[in-house]
């Protein structure tokens, strides 16, 4: 690892070689499979439109402090024991960050923020100290981004001190501050910005890991269907909802990886700027497919309990707003290194529009079968269509 031109600490780049995924970064992911079930349990517990929006908020955050942290282990190596016991520390700040979610807004925000503030900064300073000075575009990419982080943290921190308004007001304008940083490629005065040459990254493990957190979120919305029903008398209909429920997130798994994860993996591998790729659809483009999967969780949960009688206002928006959010998502995502369209998804996203219009007359069940059907027509489609015209790899 001494001979490593990157760094002591980073990970060595091989031609036409795929970097796996380790163990530890698997281990690090298991926090966050928590984190995404306080979050729709959040929801659930409190679906008004300032829950919402404190939802909202929470997500925000989960989503970027783990993307971040794909990143520091895009570049660095986790196999080293530095990084592993990087990674080990984020892990604890990430369970510390997850047991204050339902209370973020409450008693627990001053955990949430200095648990959430130490793991942006500290994995960041530890990339700067860690790259060497013989690399100084690589080196003043972390002190910019750094910089971005710790100007961000005094809100965090500011905010968990206030209560109500001011916290809010506080921790949006930090997540402000983090979401806007990559656009502007981490611009600080006197230094300028970043080059998208600064950002090299090894395409084929940034794919497989936004791919395994798509897993994590599905992964929720099976235990929390599984948990549901388990605790019910199984009727009929709640026999029917589970069935329903279970062959929706099936559908959004075929959809996400039938071709389509596959495809973004080999194309932003061939990229000849995939960091530019990877800040588009892997870092931005991934978080409405999340979102729908956690949504979509909520209002399974929902029709599990509750399938007879007409469809309230809260069943109408987690059932119809989660596959939404994630045809969204994803047509979005496949735009990206397709460079087109997917009409099957446009044709999704149209028929749950129009299904807006009566879902309220429908019982819970009727909307969730419906809404079950739309995406396996769309999984059905897509497949039918990329199978009559292959896939050509656009020029980067």
């Amino acid at each position: 690892m001494a001979d490593n031109p990157r760094g002591a600490m980073w990970r060595p780049l091989m031609p036409n070689q795929h970097s796996r995924v380790t163990y530890a970064e698997l281990f690090f992911d298991l926090v966050f499979v928590y984190a995404v079930t306080q979050i729709s349990h959040t929801l659930l517990a409190d679906f008004t439109p300032l829950g919402v929006l404190h939802v909202t908020l929470l997500f925000l955050a989960v989503w970027w402090v783990w993307v971040y942290t794909s990143w520091v282990t895009n570049w660095l190596d986790p196999e080293l024991t530095p990084v592993r016991l990087l990674l080990f520390a984020l892990t604890l700040g990430g369970l510390v960050l997850s047991t204050s979610i339902p209370s973020a807004f409450d008693g627990r925000g001053l955990w949430f923020a200095i648990a959430y503030a130490a793991m942006q900064v500290g994995k960041t300073v530890f990339l700067w100290i860690v790259t060497p000075s013989s690399r100084p575009p690589a080196r003043m990419n972390a002190v910019r981004i750094t910089t971005w982080l710790a100007v961000s943290a005094v809100f965090w921190i500011a905010g968990g001190l206030m209560e109500g308004q001011p916290r809010l007001v506080l921790w949006a304008i930090a997540l402000a501050i983090e979401y806007v940083s990559p656009v502007v490629r981490f611009w600080i005065p006197r230094y300028g910005a970043s080059s998208i040459a600064d950002w090299v990254v090894e395409g084929g493990h940034m794919a497989e890991r936004c791919a395994g957190f798509i897993i994590i979120a599905l992964g929720e919305s099976i235990v929390v269907t599984g948990a549901t029903f388990a605790d019910l008398t199984w009727t009929h209909e709640n026999v029917v909802a589970f069935a329903s429920a279970f062959v929706g997130s099936l559908a959004m798994w075929w959809i996400y990886f039938h071709k389509g994860a596959e495809a973004g993996s080999e194309q932003i591998s061939r990229s000849s700027e995939p960091g530019r790729l990877a800040r588009l659809a892997y870092t931005y483009l991934h978080m409405p497919i999340v979102a729908g999967i956690i949504v979509s969780a909520v209002a399974d949960e929902l029709v599990l309990k509750h399938p007879a009688g007409h469809s309230d206002l809260k069943t109408v928006l987690s059932a119809i707003g989660g596959p939404l959010l994630f045809l969204f998502g994803t047509i979005l995502f496949k735009h990206s290194f397709r460079g087109f369209l997917q009409l099957s998804h446009g044709a999704g996203i149209v028929a749950l529009c129009g299904l807006a219009w009566f879902a309220g007359d429908l019982s819970p069940l009727m909307l969730s079968i419906i809404t079950s059907a739309i995406m396996v027509v769309v999984a059905v489609w897509e497949s039918i269509s990329l199978r009559s015209r292959p896939e050509e790899p656009e020029q980067a």
